[in-house]
C-alpha cells in the first residue's frame, strides 16, 4: 500500500522522494543489490509507482547521482558564501566544507561508493562522474585564480592535486574518524594549500 503522504504530494515531490529512497538503498545494499522493488519498499510505495516516474532502475540511479552531487555542491557553495569576500578564506572554506556534515557522512560515503562502482560499466554514470569532478576542479581553479595564481598550467595541476587531497582526507575521515579528525583534515589541507599559494604567487 502506498504512503498516503506520497499520494497527496505533487509529481516533483514524489520524484524527489523516490530519489532519496534510492540513495538510502544504495548506501545499504550497494549497486548490485538495488532494484525497483527495494526502492519502492524504502519509499513506502508500490513498484508500479516507481515505474511511473522513472524509466527503470538505471534512470533512477542516474538521477540519484545528479541529486547527491547537487547536495554536495549546495553545501560547498553555502560554505564559500559564508566565508565572506576574502579569496583565501573562500578557498579554505570550500575545502573545509568537505570535512563537515553533510558531506563528511558515512551514509553519504556508502552511497558514493555504490555509485562509483558503476562508473566502469555504465556509460551514463561515467559521464555524470566526469562532469561532476570537472565542475569540482573548475570551482577550485577559480578560487585559486582569485587568490592570485595566474599560470594556467599551475592552476590546472593544483586543482587536480587539491581534489585528490580532499578525496583522500574525506575518505579517511569517513572511514576512520578516530584516526583522522575533521580538525586535522582541515589543518593538513590548509598547510598544503598555503604552500601552493606561496609557490604560485612567488612564481
Amino acid at each position: 500500500m502506498s504512503d498516503p503522504a506520497f499520494s497527496r504530494a505533487g509529481p516533483d515531490v514524489r520524484r524527489q522522494s523516490l530519489i532519496e529512497a534510492t540513495a538510502r538503498v544504495l548506501a545499504v545494499r550497494g549497486a548490485s543489490g538495488i532494484s525497483v522493488r527495494h526502492v519502492a519498499v524504502a519509499a513506502g510505495v508500490s513498484p508500479g509507482l516507481v515505474g511511473h516516474y522513472f524509466d527503470g532502475i538505471d534512470a533512477l540511479i542516474g538521477q540519484t547521482y545528479v541529486h547527491v552531487a547537487a547536495q554536495v555542491d549546495a553545501a560547498l557553495q553555502s560554505a564559500v558564501a559564508a566565508a565572506g569576500a576574502g579569496p583565501r578564506a573562500r578557498l579554505h572554506a570550500f575545502v573545509a566544507a568537505n570535512f563537515a556534515p553533510p558531506i563528511a557522512d558515512p551514509d553519504l560515503l556508502a552511497t558514493w561508493i555504490a555509485l562509483w562502482s558503476l562508473v566502469r560499466t555504465h556509460p551514463g554514470i561515467a559521464r555524470l562522474h566526469d562532469e561532476s569532478y570537472a565542475a569540482f576542479r573548475l570551482e577550485i581553479a577559480g578560487l585559486l585564480q582569485a587568490c592570485g595564481i595566474r599560470d594556467e598550467v599551475m592552476v590546472r595541476q593544483n586543482a587536480i592535486a587539491i581534489t585528490a587531497l580532499i578525496d583522500g582526507l574525506w575518505l579517511e575521515l569517513c572511514l576512520s574518524p578516530k584516526t583522522l579528525t575533521a580538525e586535522l583534515a582541515c589543518a593538513i589541507a590548509r598547510q598544503h594549500i598555503e604552500a601552493v599559494l606561496v609557490g604560485g604567487l612567488d612564481g
